[in-house]
């Protein structure tokens, strides 16, 4: 499918040029419930292909956040203040330090695209984040590739 191996090959290659641990495609498939279904790895025990994360942590305030373009650069979880479910999810999937992006189609907040750093902290630089938009943006605005 056109759609799948593009959204490969732009989180195979943003875990390249951002050097992290994990690339995620987090797709809502209802309400702010989403599952991952695309994950680029360093090494198979970063695995969450699958994974649902915290619905109770994921409102619909953080979703009109996203929806209007926020990004969330995380360096070190355990020093930034966060909801002690966000803390303890980020922790259960082995994140330390993470990058998240809104992807905005027409009809609405579609997914996230998300970069984990596993093993140590990190502080992410403009360049990362314009990257990271970047990819989100042309995943967006392909109205093919997404179905919108």
């Amino acid at each position: 499918m056109q759609r799948d191996a593009l959204i490969r090959q732009t989180t195979q290659e943003l875990r390249e040029s951002l050097q992290v641990d994990r690339v995620v495609l987090y797709y809502f498939y209802w309400q702010w419930h989403g599952q991952v279904t695309f994950e680029a790895l360093s090494s198979e025990k970063y695995s969450i292909l699958g994974s649902t994360g915290q619905d109770r942590c994921f409102t619909d305030e953080y979703a009109a956040l996203y929806l209007a373009g926020r990004v969330r650069a995380i360096a070190d979880i355990h020093h930034e203040p966060l909801e002690p479910c966000h803390r303890d999810f980020l922790h259960s999937i082995q994140v330390r330090a993470n990058l998240v992006v809104p992807i905005v189609v027409p009809k609405g907040l579609w997914g996230l695209l998300v970069a984990h750093h596993c093993q140590s902290s990190r502080n992410w630089s403009q360049a990362d984040i314009n990257l990271i938009q970047t990819a989100a943006k042309t995943l967006a605005t392909d109205s093919n590739i997404l179905g919108s």
